[in-house]
């Protein structure tokens, strides 16, 4: 099994960001709100356009625990909605399929992602990448293991540690 990687280095990270822009507004969006909430993969697909719309919070409940988990949206990414939402129905997926109108399949995900990274050079990315890329740049600002080992629903602070690449 792949080990992926947080990406450290913010200037990939928007090296990519750029690449999934090119590609489509939603490869974008779904990337930057991975990076940007810390959720597993389950739940951003799942996210749909009346959990988004009109809020610059976003509430919802983890598929694997059955907690609470709110995110903050930045002002970029509440314009990037707003515009991105415009022809969908409120009830539509946000990253759903163009040919079942499902939420795109998670082997799908790693295509778009592992593509966009190998453009900007990295290799060990995989959908899990965009939770530790958000774990490891909140520890570096924050220095707190103990909240993000809760956000993560980690048993000790190493578990943490590891995870997003500090260990």
């Amino acid at each position: 099994m792949q080990v992926v990687q947080p990406i450290k280095d913010v200037e990939k990270i928007k090296e990519i960001q750029t690449i999934l822009k090119k590609q489509s507004d939603r490869d974008w969006l779904l990337f930057t709100i991975g990076i940007s909430s810390g959720l597993h993969l389950t739940d951003i697909l799942k996210l749909k356009v009346s959990d988004v719309q009109d809020k610059t919070v976003v509430s919802l409940r983890e598929e694997r625990t059955g907690k609470m988990k709110s995110f903050k949206l930045t002002d970029e990414l509440i314009h990037a909605l707003r515009e991105y939402n415009k022809c969908m129905d409120i009830n539509d997926y946000l990253f759903r399929s163009q040919r079942t109108g499902q939420p795109i399949k998670r082997i799908r995900v790693y295509r778009i992602l592992n593509e966009a990274a190998k453009q900007a050079g990295l290799e060990d990315v995989g959908t899990h990448t965009m939770r530790k890329t958000y774990g490891y740049h909140v520890y570096l600002k924050t220095n707190d293991v103990m909240r993000l080992k809760e956000l993560f629903n980690h048993s000790a602070p190493s578990v943490t540690l590891r995870y997003i690449g500090m260990a």
